[in-house]
């Protein structure tokens, strides 16, 4: 975002199988708040095997302000540790820490606050154990991901000064051949505390409170490499897809033959991709290096005919392709080298407006996405990050931005799989853009950064190029590169035949070389009303907006109980003022201000903590979904068009009340529902600029023969306007169309009104319902006094007359049925009670014996609104373990329904 005011590598884990539509893993039931203790770090086995690649299993760690020792004794073999913390192979400091219980839950009140940032402000020992029995082979450390750098060590003997170990993204190998011995072997970091101001690395700036070890540590595998005399490296396939025809595909193997040893070898370099072998004979003088490449021109078979695309998720399947590369040396296997790959093509030209404008396999792609968040201290677990990308397909989104913070290996293999899009690029407000980013936070760059930011370039390039999810890179984010940043970044990019378009800042700002960005980060990042997205300036629904939301995103009341205490929860509601720590570090964040007097505003001073979050349900609801619904029916305006839109956030690292779709416990607010019910493949919706009732198709065919219909009523219930309209037709690819439009005044219409849209098909089925709650008042904004982070608003819309609504019950019935570790609970919901008042965002949720969330769940609809008389069926997908071995209940409550909880088993 522009301005803010204080605003990893390769692994060798296995490939990620996801079976099922919900797996199985650490945090079946939710995230834990702290990690489970590890047992102390078993020592690793290497095999002997050329061309394998072993992570360690774990470290101990400790404060060398503890340890007495010499880097040689601590590093030597048979150390005995007493005293240090296991932790696992990935681990920030604090992780480790949380992992052993030195601290309380840290995603509660201020408890992250109290550990002591002093502890964190030395280096810390990483220190792992691994067993080779043949030595005869070439040994390797390969390894990235150290925050922010590191002294390394083997068996006594330094091996590399923090001074080259540097950065969060480089990539290391160490030749440790001569070190290593038969039996135990013992590597050694000596890491060195993290400052993102001072080092390219990570940061947080206003997203969460930021850890106290500033995630200092080792967050990617450290991997052992086992060789002969050749190596291969920077294997990889080059793809280009005939566009628009898909009909065919060429496929170029490039790879890098590297003699580790001091003499003239010869190898044979054989691959396969499928059914297609190939093969070369490669001369290498000592210690020289060639690329080896295969293409169509030598190796027909690379030219495929009718190739297997990959698509986004919603627009077709995503297979993928493997390629395996042996390097022999007089008969014996040396080295082996694995990729994976998909076939698509990425373009984002610039239209007419200046907006990029991406496609993939030639069909225009409108970017609906959100900004990721890891975790706060960097742990990764399998489970819990698919958990959320599944979340993100269920709100209909198509891209996840990374600013920074870029995940392991598996985060894109998921992604890969899934179909979801990643957005990839480096972070703002500290170091990487220290050099150009005038008085933002960051300190300007010494001729020592320079090498340190190619590098990383280059390894992330090597990384992630071959991932179809990755959509672009961006290389600047608030503030673009300046030339000689650039052109390192672009050499690095080039040499890695990097395949996607480069961008050079997430905001409107231009670089060198590029040119312009296509992009704008003109906010808001507060609150603003729903009608706000619909015009076409600041962050209104034209071009393409890279981070913004309209902030505050209050959480449900069982996430809010589990982070806060009675204290902090009873200031939540009532002082406005308040500095909120679950909200953001940073002073513009600090507090709930602008976002309570519009609740209040709006809907009425709170008058409980109850009421205090249900009212925020509805504005979450309603203005998350106007932002994603503007962008959607704009799309496809001639005239400045919407291209892309990134919600910022999508969930956070930790506990918090602000830009989030999802919260740290999986849990789903009215946030989450209205960015569901926006992104709809087929949709029919409202506007909030000019009273036009809209129907938006996401699927590829076209609709025909629709029925809209829209019908205005009073709180009460009274009907007081209805409009049918059959015969509607809409193309596909995100067309729209217009249908009706509804009057500017209607007699007999209150003050606080009710709009249902309902759309159904040939058939008469309905296949997709909206209600929006509205006042014939508007919300009044000064776009004048607009700043970077919202646009003030001087007249709220007058939707106190919701408060008049009365309560009416809401009947339930549940089955379950289980199978293979996954259960599916239906619920029909039906509207019972008396008179016309209709339940308004009637919300479910499916507990545990305890009344705790079974989390994390997908439903097919939810927080719906019922008139008398209708039902409505919804199902809830979730693990059977979630349930914790009791019966399942679902809590049915809403804005005038009472809460009740029936029986689901």
């Amino acid at each position: 975002m522009f301005p803010r005011a204080a605003r990893r590598l390769p692994t060798a884990a296995a490939l990620l199988v996801l079976a099922g539509s919900l797996t199985g893993g650490a945090w079946a039931a939710g995230p834990r708040d702290t990690a489970e203790p590890h047992r102390p770090a078993r020592i690793t086995r290497v095999p002997s095997a050329a061309g394998s690649g072993t992570p360690l299993t774990g470290f101990a760690l400790q404060s060398t302000a503890k340890v007495a020792d010499s880097a040689a004794v601590v590093s030597s073999p048979g150390y005995p540790a007493r005293g240090w913390y296991p932790a696992g192979p990935r681990s920030t400091v604090l992780a480790a820490l949380l992992a052993n219980g030195v601290y309380p839950d840290p995603f509660r009140s201020t408890n992250l606050q109290q550990i002591p940032r002093a502890d964190f402000g030395v280096p810390w020992w990483y220190r792992s154990d691994f067993t080779v029995e043949d030595t005869a082979r070439r040994t390797a450390l390969d390894f990235s991901g150290v925050v922010s750098a590191a002294d390394v060590y083997v068996n006594g003997r330094q091996v590399a000064a923090a001074a080259d170990v540097t950065g969060a993204y480089t990539h290391h190998e160490l030749d440790i051949t001569s070190l290593v011995r038969p039996g135990t072997n013992t590597v050694a970091f000596r890491v060195r505390p993290n400052d993102p101001d001072k080092d390219l690395t990570v940061g947080w700036l206003d997203w969460i409170q930021p850890p106290p070890d500033r995630n200092m540590g080792l967050v990617r595998d450290v991997v052992v490499r086992r060789g002969g005399p050749v190596a291969l490296r920077d294997a990889h396939v080059v793809t280009r897809l005939a566009v628009p025809s898909l009909t065919s595909a060429d496929l170029t193997v490039r790879a890098r033959a590297r003699n580790d040893t001091g003499t003239a070898v010869t190898a044979e370099v054989r691959g396969s991709i499928g059914g297609t072998a190939f093969g070369r004979t490669v001369s290498l003088a000592a210690h020289e290096t060639k690329t080896v490449t295969f293409s169509p021109a030598d190796t027909p078979g690379l030219h495929l005919t009718d190739p297997d695309v990959w698509w986004p998720a919603g627009m077709g399947d995503q297979p993928l392709y493997g390629l395996d590369l042996t390097a022999t040396v007089e008969g014996t296997v040396s080295d082996t080298a694995h990729e994976t790959f998909g076939i698509r093509d990425v373009q984002a030209p610039l239209n007419a407006d200046g907006a990029r404008q991406y496609r993939v396999n030639g069909r225009p792609l409108l970017v609906k996405g959100a900004g990721w968040s890891p975790d706060a201290f960097l742990r990764w677990d399998p489970a819990y990050t698919e958990d959320r990308l599944r979340y993100a397909l269920d709100l209909g989104l198509n891209t996840l931005r990374l600013e920074g913070h870029l995940e392991p290996d598996e985060f894109f293999e998921q992604a890969d799989r899934l179909g979801l899009l990643v957005l990839p690029g480096w972070e703002c407000c500290g170091k990487w853009e220290g050099e150009v980013n005038g008085s933002e936070k960051g300190e300007r760059w010494s001729e020592a950064d320079y090498p340190v930011a190619k590098a990383s370039m280059a390894a992330e390039a090597a990384r992630l190029r071959g991932h179809p999810s990755v959509l672009s890179f961006l290389i600047g984010s608030d503030f673009a590169p300046d030339a000689t940043i650039e052109k390192n970044y672009l050499d690095a990019l080039r040499d890695a035949d990097w395949p996607t378009p480069v961008v050079p800042s997430a905001s409107d700002r231009p670089s060198p070389a590029l040119g312009a960005s296509g992009m704008k980060m003109t906010g808001p990042y507060d609150w603003v009303p729903p009608g706000y997205w619909y015009d076409k300036r600041e962050g209104g629904a034209a071009g393409f907006n890279s981070e913004t939301s309209a902030g505050p995103s209050i959480p449900t009341l069982d996430s809010l109980r589990r982070m806060m205490t009675p204290a902090e929860l009873d200031t939540l509601w009532k002082d406005p003022a308040a500095r909120q720590y679950h909200r953001s570090p940073s002073t513009v964040f600090g507090t709930l201000r602008i976002y309570d007097d519009a609740l209040a505003g709006r809907y009425g001073a709170p008058t409980s903590l109850t009421d205090y979050v249900r009212k925020a349900q509805l504005a979450q609801y309603e203005n998350v979904r106007a932002q994603f619904e503007a962008y959607g029916r704009n799309a496809a305006d001639p005239d400045r068009p919407a291209t892309g839109v990134v919600h910022w956030m999508f969930n956070s690292g930790w506990t918090s009340l602000h830009w989030q779709l999802t919260d740290r416990y999986l849990d789903q607010n009215g946030s989450y529902f209205g960015a569901k019910k926006a992104n709809e493949p087929l949709h029919i919706q409202y506007s909030y600029d000019n009273r036009s009732v809209v129907v938006v198709n996401n699927r590829s065919a076209p609709a025909r023969d629709l029925t809209a219909r829209a019908t205005l009523f009073n709180p009460d219930g009274t009907q007081v306007y209805d409009k049918t309209v059959t015969g509607v037709g809409v193309n596909g690819e995100g067309a729209h169309g217009t249908p009706l439009t509804l009057p500017s005044s209607v007699p007999g219409l209150a003050r606080t009104y009710l709009l249902r849209l309902v759309l159904t098909d040939a058939d008469g089925t309905e296949v997709s319902r909206n209600v929006y709650w509205l006042s014939t008042r508007a919300d009044t904004l000064d776009w004048n006094g607009t700043t970077w982070y919202y646009t003030p608003t001087t007249g709220y819309a007058d939707l106190k007359g919701l408060a008049s609504m009365a309560q009416v019950p809401v009947s339930a019935t549940a089955a379950t049925r289980s199978s293979d570790g996954t259960s599916t609970t239906t619920v029909t919901l039906r509207h019972s009670g008396p008179g016309t008042t209709p339940a308004l965002l009637t919300d479910v949720h499916l507990v545990d014996a305890q009344g705790k969330p079974v989390l994390p769940v997908r439903w097919s609809d939810n927080e719906v609104s019922l008139w008398p008389g209708e039902s409505v069926t919804l199902t809830a997908t979730y693990r059977t373990a979630g349930l914790h071995g009791s019966a399942p209940g679902v809590r049915v409550s809403g804005w005038n329904t009472p809460e009740r909880t029936v029986p689901a088993a």
